[in-house]
């Protein structure tokens, strides 16, 4: 099994950061975001109580269903689109490698 993926995250002025995260210690991908300084505010501590950590997925990846609790929360965001997710609600695993996001705008 590998333990450590590549992702991209393309921060609101447009500029790609390459990350290497690791697939062993149960993070989300908010989590790997703020751990690289980005400006990704995740209010709640990713408990899908807020919609701060937004992001749109330009990958063809293929993710976990969204809770009730994330589309509720997505309902209430601010510039949603159909590949929008709450960051902290997708678990970086091995299947994710290759990820590529894009933070939303705030409001």
């Amino acid at each position: 099994m590998k333990d450590i993926i590549n992702i991209t995250i393309i921060d609101r002025e447009g500029a790609e950061h390459p990350i290497e995260a690791p697939t062993d210690i149960s993070l989300n991908l908010m989590e790997v975001a703020k751990a690289s300084e980005l400006p990704v505010e995740g209010t709640c501590g990713g408990m899908a109580l807020c919609a701060s950590c937004h992001c749109y997925v330009l990958s063809d990846h293929e993710l976990t269903e969204a809770s009730d609790d994330e589309e509720d929360m997505l309902d209430q965001a601010f510039f949603v689109e159909d590949n929008s997710r709450l960051s902290c609600q997708l678990k970086i695993t091995p299947e994710l490698d290759g990820l590529k996001v894009k933070l939303a705008p705030v409001s």
